[in-house]
């Protein structure tokens, strides 16, 4: 499971031009899903995104976690994120899991984030053509890949 965490002041997702997601300070987590992906990735994975010290405190030092700030989660299905590029000019995405391994698993990942998070938890659609809209504070913007935890 690979995501990109962009810590925002805000965050939208559309879907035709509706608004089906939205938050305030926090992080914008966009999730690429691989076949080889499992329960574990995502346990290790909300653990480490909600404990990350990537906040300022009140020295101006990322020593917060979104924990720490009561931030909110926008959570976004990017398959793209598994994009292969080293031949030809057209991007690969053969290790991006189907819809039927990634849904439950990207299903999963938004209930494992709700069950141990009590602040707003919205999301985008799977498998919709989306607008995501930010402001990316810092910026800070951090790729975690669970197949590389060392």
């Amino acid at each position: 499971m690979r995501v990109v965490i962009q810590r925002v002041s805000q965050a939208k997702v559309e879907v035709t031009g509706k608004i089906i997601g939205e938050i305030k300070t926090g992080l914008l987590i966009l999730v690429g899903i691989e076949n080889a992906d499992t329960q574990a990735d995502i346990d290790w994975l909300v653990h480490k995104i909600k404990n990350l010290r990537i906040f300022n405190d009140e020295q101006g030092v990322m020593n917060k976690s979104l924990l720490d700030i009561e931030g909110e989660v926008l959570i976004i299905s990017q398959f793209t994120l598994h994009a292969k590029t080293k031949k030809g000019h057209r991007p690969s995405y053969i290790h991006a899991a189907k819809p039927d391994v990634a849904i439950p698993l990207y299903e999963a990942f938004i209930q494992k984030f709700k069950e141990n998070f009590k602040q707003k938890v919205a999301t985008g659609q799977f498998g919709a053509m989306m607008s995501v809209s930010l402001v990316n504070e810092g910026p800070v913007t951090i790729l975690i890949d669970t197949k590389n935890k060392a």
